[in-house]
């Protein structure tokens, strides 16, 4: 009895530091990884290094990014550079300890993997990394399903991690048909599909994913600096992201002006034809039914109570005292992604991150990791 005691011991113990050093492993692989994404924040630019990794893949990265926008018009190469190496930036060391120690049971229990089965969005770049993130750094398998909207850049980023540690070859997989062989299920989608989703999944242990938007409040206080990067959430990727800002809260009074002449680096975006399209077709629509609106010639501003806007529109609402905004925030917070404000009596990130979440910002504020955690069985030792 004492020595079956000692093996069991023995064996737990060996299972904790394996666990522990295959999380660290599995760490090192995506800041490697985070390495190689964060060189490409201009067209052409040079090899940082020959290692294995860019000799492999840097070319075929390249020449992704540059023809993205082939097999989706709204991925135009800035936006993909920008989340490409803003995703690099996240994968730094620090980070992802910092984002691991928040879960104890990852290092310091044994957990068996799971298959997550993974739906993706395709409305932004690489909008469903993350997911792919959560999954593969907590120890668990990855079987995703694609957008025909975005299927070229993810699958490229999987090669180049496995490229870094092939111990990830066998837990990844992609398919363009319906997932199977799943034990969890993270899905992301329209409203319409997410209704999909809940009865399809019901089944299963899942997290699923809806619309939502993100708003700003200004106080009149914001430096031009401060709503230049406002800016960036507004028209980082033509507002198709639900961390891009669709609506504004403005104190009574306030003078768009200076907003106005703040966001006028921003003016390219209606050089992109369907993105013109659209503010053409909404200022058309605003102009024949006589509605009030504010019009800079690249964006429409108009006065709605709605927090979801039009491609090429931006809401705004004003407010009185900005503490009468924090119960109506409240009872919103369901269709709300995340707050901008410099205003510190809300939660709110400041103007110029909405679009660049570290990797502890949870889409709908929904724990991805202890999700994962919560259906991971233990791996006991008899």
């Amino acid at each position: 009895m004492l020595f079956l005691l000692i093996k069991l011991l023995f064996h737990t113990f060996i299972q904790i530091y394996i666990t522990g050093m295959e999380l660290e492993n599995r760490i090192e692989a995506f800041v490697r990884l985070g390495k190689f994404l964060r060189q490409f924040d201009i067209s052409d630019s040079n090899v940082n290094d020959n290692d294995r990794i860019n000799t492999k893949y840097f070319k075929r990265f390249e020449s992704a990014i540059r023809e993205s926008n082939l097999y989706n018009p709204w991925f135009i190469e800035k936006f993909v550079r920008q989340s490409v190496t803003g995703i690099g930036r996240s994968l730094e060391k620090p980070k992802l300890q910092k984002w691991m120690e928040a879960y104890p049971e990852l290092i310091n229990t044994s957990k068996q993997p799971v298959t997550a089965g993974v739906v993706m969005a395709g409305n932004i770049p690489l909008v469903g990394f993350h997911d792919f993130l959560s999954v593969l750094i907590s120890g668990n398998r990855f079987s995703g399903k694609l957008s025909l909207k975005d299927n070229i850049l993810l699958p490229l980023i999987a090669e180049a991690l496995q490229e870094t540690d092939p111990g990830f070859r066998d837990l990844i997989h992609f398919t363009d048909h319906r997932l199977a062989d799943f034990e969890v299920v993270i899905a992301t989608g329209s409203d319409n599909t997410a209704r999909y989703f809940d009865y399809y999944f019901s089944k299963h242990p899942n997290i699923i994913r809806k619309n939502r938007n993100s708003v700003a409040i200004l106080d009149g206080s914001e430096t031009k600096q401060e709503l230049f990067l406002l800016g960036d959430d507004i028209f980082r990727y033509f507002g198709l992201g639900c961390r891009s800002v669709s609506k504004l809260y403005v104190p009574a009074g306030y003078d768009f002006n200076l907003f106005f002449n703040a966001i006028e680096p921003f003016s390219f975006i209606a050089d992109h034809l369907k993105y013109a399209n659209n503010y053409k077709y909404n200022r058309s629509i605003l102009l024949m039914n006589q509605l009030s609106h504010k019009d800079n010639g690249f964006v429409l501003l108009k006065e709605d109570e709605s927090i979801a806007s039009p491609v090429g529109v931006l809401h705004y609402q004003y407010y009185n005292k900005s503490e009468l905004l924090k119960p109506y925030l409240k009872d919103n917070r369901d269709n709300i992604q995340c707050i901008v404000s410099t205003n510190s009596n809300f939660n709110a990130i400041p103007p110029g991150k909405a679009q660049d979440p570290e990797v502890w910002d949870y889409a709908d504020n929904r724990d991805t990791i202890a999700f994962l955690v919560a259906n991971m069985p233990d791996n006991r030792f008899y």
